[in-house]
């Protein structure tokens, strides 16, 4: 068999393997799924947020944080820097205000993706830690909350070579945190698209503090969202390809055990946790695809879905909200407050 034929055979045998990745990828992006409208009643435009929020948590007394401006590889975005809002969930008025900045802190470049809040016991300091990818790179930023003056504090950031392509944090400390990588490659071009047409299960989970910084659960085909139990002995982790959640064990050496994986039959972003009852809400992407592909003339939908009883043997998967992309396009995330009663 001369060169040519050999050349030939490659060829068509890559072909055929990239053919049936790509229809691969497209089934676990739901590529076909039309979405039915499920809207919920009165609900509001919230103003100012005019890029979109990627992350929104809320505090007990009603104070919400909004990260806006998020500027992801593969997916559209504005050349305005991101910001910080936050939201009175007490005030009828319900308008964001942008938080007032350090000057010492480079705006220019803040492109702000996951955000956590830890409430400091001994002095009910607020802390908030903001996932940052100034130039695409990956640090987290923490700051302090300073309310009578509506601004935030800069208090450090954060760079390891372990959090290299992070997504989302929870906080667990004034200054310790587990963060999802998303990708286990940093380049562009590997993670975009060598990584999903494999596909590869290479994302993890990594505990950092200021003692160790270590990798505690691996695996993950796009580890996304990343949210704590009210009791503090469970983490609930996202994997947006595989359209799961995972529940994991803490452990006392901060590592994380699997527990149970709970199948939704969407993709979800962010994962918010109900203080009161411990239900699971998420923003989700019904049709992933559509966001790749991104065209206005046919937007990606939304969808938010709630988990309940997520511990027990048959939890209860409830789809609460969904848009065909009219209304809302491409949710990340779902936050309550009061129950249930509200969502932002």
């Amino acid at each position: 068999m001369g060169k040519l034929a050999y050349i030939s055979l490659f060829v068509a045998v890559l072909s055929v393997l990239l053919g049936e990745r790509f229809i691969n990828l497209r089934k676990r992006c739901l590529a076909t799924r039309e979405i039915v409208p499920k809207h919920l009643p009165n609900c509001v435009a919230l103003k100012n947020l005019d890029y979109g929020s990627e992350d929104i948590t809320i505090l007990e007394n009603g104070l919400a944080f909004i990260s806006t401006g998020l500027k992801f590889p593969g997916l559209p975005s504005s050349d305005v820097p991101g910001k910080i809002f936050l939201l009175d969930l007490q005030d009828s008025q319900m308008k964001p205000v942008e938080l007032r900045m350090p000057r010492n802190f480079d705006l220019d470049s803040f492109n702000p993706h996951g955000i956590s809040v830890y409430i400091d016991p001994s002095d009910s300091t607020v802390y908030l830690f903001v996932v940052n990818h100034p130039q695409q790179k990956s640090q987290v930023e923490l700051f302090k909350f300073v309310e009578e003056d509506r601004a935030l504090e800069h208090l450090k950031t954060i760079k390891h070579e372990l959090l290299y392509s992070v997504n989302d944090i929870v906080a667990v400390g004034v200054d310790s945190f587990y963060a999802t990588n998303d990708h286990y490659f940093n380049q562009e071009i590997l993670k975009v698209f060598v990584e999903p047409l494999l596909p590869l299960s290479w994302a993890n989970v990594v505990y950092y503090s200021s003692e160790e910084v270590k990798v505690v659960s691996e695996g993950y085909f796009f580890a996304n969202g990343i949210n704590m139990s009210p009791d503090k002995r469970y983490i609930y982790v996202v994997e947006f390809f595989d359209q799961k959640v995972h529940v994991l064990e803490r452990k006392e050496d901060n590592s994380l055990a699997n527990v149970k994986s709970v199948a939704v039959g969407t993709l979800c972003d962010n994962v918010e946790v109900d203080p009161e009852n411990g239900d699971l809400w998420l923003g989700c992407h019904p049709n992933a695809w559509k966001a790749l592909m991104f065209d206005p003339k046919d937007p990606p939908g939304s969808e938010i879905i709630r988990i309940q009883n997520v511990h027990s043997d048959q939890p209860v998967v409830t789809q609460v909200y969904a848009d065909n992309g009219h209304v809302i396009m491409g949710s990340s995330v779902a936050a309550t407050y009061g129950g249930g009663k509200n969502v932002i």
